[in-house]
């Protein structure tokens, strides 16, 4: 027997064994999966030649054709539209009605204040209070947020960095008070700050104590949160900078090795952590850029954590993905045609195998979506799984010769880049020298004059256009808002134990200063009393300095 046919079979019958055992945990959507002609669809499609050893079975090793050996055959993505504005009630319903129209966990976008650690009474929270996402103050506003939602059955992500902690300390507050046991809460924090310094800005601490703090996030759920992902390395916000789809995987996986050096440096297992770390990737409108893309980051990450870091758990290979679709791509002109670039985009991260989806809304280059437009959004993402039948087999573009030569162009190309970086001295040195940026920065010019010149076409900006732009009703804020977020605090202060209060605050502020203590237990217990955001982090700038850029 020709021993490259030998080993595929040891592969395919180690694939159809983990089938079976996935089926038991989550059983298929039906028994047969057919086309509108009633052909029968294969669970995978398959070749034994000698390139199968290298492009391996979806849930094995190196995991190019997907991280589960079933996919959507079995469930889903998760359908996680993200959402937040104004007040903690106003995001409440919105919420509610996403989950009732079919919704299936929770994204939570945060104001500006709330993403810089200030409080919504702040001089420096003026005007920005409620307008680009919910504002949350404290725990309060989070028991709000939350209320009539269970959290032991729904998954909740939480964009937010500088102050992850606080917020992961909130939520986890809020189940106990639901009675769920912080050890069932599932969910992810994005709580990646390099990202922060290279490419959006909402920073506070230096990068020392702010990786301090991150490390003592994965330290503390890998003890009491199991199930929830502690960190979710983002080159979604990378890609909006202007970066190529090849830097944002790239430059985002650099970021994650740089928080596995950090948390081996404090003494962290690797398997106790590793399995925990979860991805969040841009799709763009080059379809089978981005299929390949995703497919690519899943070798180069599974390869590191095996290889690189010797990690034994299987789970520790595993890149884990959540995908947005692409919110620089969306147009103010003509806004309805954005539906259709999302509809693309999403298709390429279902194509790509992504675990979580968020849709953008058609009217987003103009202001928060309107109840409607997110309905749409919705509704893109449950006609692709239930109409267009691209998840009745696992990853129907593995073999086609021009996504497969892509796949691997894409990972030479982010080696090499990983090289330079490692030549630098790391994703940390990187950053604080600018490389990252400079990349970012070029690309994004030599995009725009693309546009410009007429070179680069987008449908209705510089081709396409109508004389006269008619746009569809918009999402407003009430003013009344900040000064009714105002009164909150102020009566909020007013009933809670002040005294409990300053003593919980200033056990954290003698905690930061030692720095081998694990923080996190010192801010739940200041969250509990109803400290405010701001309090927080506050006592934390005072003994760590903040950041001011470059």
């Amino acid at each position: 027997m020709d021993k490259n046919y030998d080993r595929n079979w040891k592969q395919e019958q180690e694939w159809r064994d983990s089938v079976d055992r996935t089926i038991k945990r989550f059983p298929e959507r039906k028994d047969t999966f057919t086309t509108s002609s009633n052909i029968e669809v294969d669970r995978l499609y398959y070749s034994r030649d000698k390139n199968a050893e290298k492009l391996g079975f979806p849930g094995q090793y190196p995991f190019t054709r997907g991280i589960q050996p079933t996919m959507y055959r079995s469930r889903f993505w998760t359908m996680r539209q993200y959402a937040g504005f104004g007040s903690a009630k106003e995001t409440n319903k919105r919420f509610r009605y996403l989950l009732e129209q079919g919704q299936t966990g929770l994204s939570v976008a945060f104001d500006l204040p709330t993403q810089i650690g200030y409080d919504s009474d702040d001089d420096m929270a003026e005007g920005e209070v409620g307008k680009v996402g919910v504002a949350i103050d404290s725990l309060q506003d989070m028991e709000q947020l939350l209320d009539q939602i269970p959290l032991d059955q729904v998954s909740t992500s939480m964009t937010i960095n500088a102050p992850a902690s606080v917020l992961l300390c909130m939520y986890i507050a809020v189940g106990e008070k639901q009675g769920v046991p912080m050890e069932k809460l599932t969910g992810t924090i994005q709580n990646d700050i390099l990202k922060e310094y290279i490419a959006r800005g909402t920073y506070i601490f230096p990068p020392k104590p702010s990786m301090r703090l991150i490390t003592n996030i994965f330290e503390y759920c890998a003890e009491h949160v199991p199930k929830f992902n502690t960190i979710s390395i983002s080159g979604y916000h990378i890609r909006e900078a202007g970066s190529t789809a090849v830097q944002e995987v790239a430059f985002t996986i650099a970021n994650g090795m740089a928080y596995v050096d950090a948390a081996l440096e404090s003494g962290l297992d690797i398997d106790a952590f590793a399995p925990r770390l979860a991805f969040f990737f841009n799709a763009h409108n080059n379809f089978f850029e981005e299929v390949a893309k995703f497919r690519a980051a899943r070798r180069i990450w599974a390869r590191i954590m095996k290889e690189h870091y010797e990690a034994k758990n299987p789970k520790s290979w595993k890149l884990r993905f959540h995908t947005q679709t692409g919110g620089s791509t969306l147009t103010a002109q003509q806004p309805d045609n954005n539906i259709v670039r999302v509809t693309l985009q999403a298709l390429a991260a279902v194509m790509g195998g992504t675990q979580s989806l968020h849709t953008n809304s058609r009217d987003e280059a103009l202001a928060l979506p309107t109840e409607e437009s997110a309905r749409i959004a919705l509704r893109t993402q449950q006609i692709i799984a239930h109409e267009s039948g691209v998840a009745d087999t696992v990853d129907p573009f593995g073999g086609s010769y021009y996504v497969e030569e892509l796949t691997d162009r894409i990972e030479t190309e982010v080696e090499d880049y990983l090289e330079r970086i490692q030549v630098i001295g790391g994703a940390v040195q990187a950053v604080e020298e600018g490389f990252m940026q400079r990349e970012i920065h070029q690309n994004a010019y030599e995009t725009q004059k693309r546009i410009e010149a007429n070179e680069e076409i987008i449908v209705g900006l510089n081709q396409f256009q109508l004389d006269e732009e008619v746009n569809p009703d918009l999402l407003k804020v009430d003013e009344k808002l900040e000064q009714e977020q105002k009164q909150s605090i102020k009566d909020l202060k007013q009933k809670r134990e002040h005294q409990a209060v300053q003593e919980k605050l200033e056990a954290l502020r003698k905690a930061s200063l030692q720095g081998e203590t694990n923080l996190i237990p010192f801010i739940l217990d200041a969250v509990k009393a109803y400290a405010t955001i701001g309090e927080i982090c506050n006592v934390l700038r005072n003994e760590f300095g903040e950041y001011t850029g470059m």
